[in-house]
Order: C-alpha cells, then sequence, then structure tokens
C-alpha cells in the first residue's frame, strides 16, 4: 500500500524548495502525495504561488485560508494560530502517514504544531541551518517538534544531532531548489531568457539590457521599524549603476508592508529609468535570470544557495542571513548605501569564470527524498540522544 504524504505549502519561497521533492514523491510508485495550499501562497497579492504549482501539474487537495493582512507581528501570531486550527481538522481528514513540512517561515510551525499534537509523523525539510530574526526560532522550534529530518549540508546534520534528534533520523539530502539550479545549467535559454516575454511586471527598461542586477530583498523581522530606511539605503546605493535592474517584492513577513510601500514609492515617485519590478517569477524562470546576471542584492537565502550552486556574485545585506553557510560568491555588507554600492561594484567587475559550489548539495535532493520516504522507519516518539 502506498504511503499517504502530506506536503503543506505556505508560501512562495516554500514551494520552490521543495517543488523537486513533490514531482518525485508523485512519480514515486511507493507514494502518495497529498499537497496541502495555505496562507499567502493562495493570494495573488504574495505571487500567486497556487496558481504556479497547478500549472506544474500538482493537484492540490486541500485549501487553508488563514493569512490575517497587516504583514506586523501581531497577525502573524494570528496566522500562525489560525493555521493550527484548520490544519488539524485536514490533517484528522487526510489521514496521512507523515506530514512534511518546509524551512523557517513562521506559517510552517502551525504545520508542525498541528502533527505533533496528533502524532503524525513529522518530517522536517532544511532544519539545522543558522540565521538571523524570528526563523532562527522558528526553525530550531520545527526541529523538536520533527521526528524526521531532510537537512541539506553537513553541518546542518551535525547541529540537529546536537540538540539531541536521533542521528539515525537525520539525512544529509540536500537542498531541493538546487535541483532547479541543477536544470537550469543545461538548458538553452542560458543567455537569451528574457522573462518580459512571458511575464508581466512594472518600471522602466534600458535600450541594452545584456548588463543586469536581481535585487530581493525581504523585511527583517527583528527590524520591522527600519525596512523603510532599509530599501532607500539600498536604493540610493544601486540607482546610478549603469545595468538594467531587476527587483523583486518581498516576501510576506512582519515588516513586508513597509518594505512594500517603500518600493512603491520609489517605483512612482522616483521613477528610476533602469529598474523593472517583478512580483513573481516561476523557480526556474528566476533561476534562468539569476543565472545571467552579473550580481543578486539584497538578504535572499536565494543568494546563499542558489547563487552559490551557479556561481553568480552576491551582496549580502544586514543581518537575515547571520550565520547561515556561504560559498566564496558571498560579499556581507550593512545596511549602508557606500559599502553596497562598493561591493556591488566590485562583483560587477568580475571576469573570471564562475566557480560554482555544491555545499548545499548535487543537484538531486527531489529524488533523494522520496527514496526516503518510501523506505525509512516512520516514528512520532522521541528516542532522544541527550
Amino acid at each position: 500500500m502506498k504511503r499517504r504524504i502530506c506536503v503543506v505549502i505556505t508560501a512562495r519561497p516554500s514551494y520552490s524548495r521543495i517543488r523537486t521533492a513533490l514531482e518525485a514523491i508523485k512519480a514515486h510508485e511507493g507514494l502518495e502525495l497529498l499537497l496541502v495550499v495555505a496562507a499567502s501562497a493562495l493570494l495573488d497579492k504574495w505571487g500567486g504561488a497556487i496558481e504556479v504549482i497547478k500549472k506544474d501539474g500538482f493537484q492540490v487537495t486541500e485549501t487553508v485560508y488563514n493569512l490575517v493582512e497587516g504583514e506586523n507581528l501581531m497577525t502573524s501570531v494570528k496566522t500562525t494560530g489560525l493555521g493550527m486550527i484548520e490544519l488539524a481538522g485536514i490533517f484528522n481528514s487526510l489521514k496521512p502517514d507523515a506530514v512534511v513540512t518546509i524551512a523557517d517561515r513562521y506559517e510552517t510551525i502551525a504545520t508542525a504544531i498541528a502533527a505533533a499534537y496528533m502524532n503524525i509523523p513529522l518530517v522536517h525539510v532544511q532544519g539545522g541551518e543558522v540565521t538571523g530574526n524570528i526563523d532562527e526560532k522558528v526553525r530550531h522550534a520545527i526541529t523538536k517538534l520533527s521526528d524526521i529530518h531532510f537537512v541539506a549540508t553537513e553541518k546542518a546534520k551535525e547541529r540537529v544531532v546536537r540538540m539531541g534528534e536521533d542521528p539515525g533520523h537525520v539525512f544529509n539530502t540536500g537542498c531541493p531548489s538546487l535541483d532547479i539550479a541543477r536544470r537550469v545549467l543545461g538548458t538553452s535559454e542560458n543567455g537569451t531568457f528574457d522573462p518580459l516575454e512571458k511575464y508581466s511586471g512594472v518600471g522602466k527598461l534600458l535600450p541594452n539590457r545584456s548588463d543586469y542586477l536581481v535585487v530581493l530583498q525581504h523585511p527583517v523581522t527583528t527590524e520591522v521599524d527600519e525596512g523603510r530606511a532599509h530599501i532607500r539605503q539600498t536604493y540610493e546605493a544601486i540607482r546610478d549603476i549603469p545595468a538594467q535592474i531587476y527587483w523583486f517584492w518581498p516576501n510576506v513577513d512582519s515588516g513586508s508592508d513597509q518594505v512594500s510601500k517603500a518600493l512603491r514609492a520609489i517605483r512612482e515617485i522616483d521613477a528610476p529609468s533602469n529598474i523593472y519590478f517583478f512580483k513573481n517569477l516561476p523557480s526556474d524562470a528566476f533561476l534562468l535570470l539569476l543565472n545571467g546576471a552579473k550580481c543578486i542584492v539584497g538578504n535572499s537565502s536565494v543568494a546563499i544557495r542558489e547563487a552559490s550552486f551557479l556561481g553568480v556574485p552576491a551582496v549580502n545585506i544586514g543581518s537575515r542571513q547571520t550565520g547561515r553557510e556561504r560559498g566564496w560568491n558571498v560579499q556581507d555588507v550593512p545596511h549602508d548605501k557606500a559599502q553596497i554600492r562598493k561591493a556591488v561594484e566590485a562583483a560587477m567587475k568580475q571576469t573570471e569564470p564562475r566557480q560554482r559550489e555544491h555545499l548545499y548539495g548535487e543537484g538531486q535532493s527531489g529524488e533523494i527524498i522520496a527514496d526516503l520516504l518510501a523506505k525509512i522507519e516512520f516514528v512520532s516518539e522521541k528516542r532522544l540522544q541527550y
């Protein structure tokens, strides 16, 4: 009999992180995929991930409308609470053999608590890492609620074991998003991909767009009152760079409203001649765009994971990714326009062949995860190793 694997997607980046594992679970003869889509992943305002999921050929089993809008600390708590209530009913109805939760976004802890309290084996993807802001607390809390751990690096594996988890239930699978990056490296569209041909956005374009930057900057949840100032520092650092800039909207986090307002002011009041704004791109399209960039700027984990695998220089701003393992491609700078500008200019001058790193895996994680889900022992009790 097939094992019923319930995967809960709560946001645009969560889907990017798990997509290839979903493909492999769906294709595996010993597994049945139950896909629950919740929170911001359902809303067009935050990229409409559910439509991308459907276009990719996945059948959505259940939806959970639990996002409380406002993008502040209080609404994050309410969103999490509503998620627990709704998911409890869904898990009771679906009766999965295991639930999979992804990474460290605040909504994901609702999945973890609901599954753990219902004695459903919980599988956590991408635990054991270290970063700044609320994600740090959420990630490690989910680790302690989880029974099976699919981590992305050897250091993450060591850290999860040191937290008292059974070494026999901790597996270094690598990061599934690198599977898509690996496909991108082999596609014929490299060097010719133009996001404007298929995907809408708004802003200004230069006549020659061969040299371009990608900007993706989220709020820092422990610095929510400084989001607008952070964005202005980045903007003032790069606005005069002689290159096209593709700037992406932030994730839904506490402080996202400030970041969004700052971007709207830049777009509508400053109206720079070289910045084009996107709400979202499908993961493969985004990585095609990233692969051709001179540099990625901001504070997204994409700059640490996928950009390292692709060999794209990255300027990482502020504390959001503090402590995360990183490769040669990353320059770390504070929210200071002079230092951001200097780092971006240095990245754009790089002419040597790009060095790709495999810190977060080899690009085959989805199949590894599906194979493990089909054969490992599912448990819902801790065998602590303290």
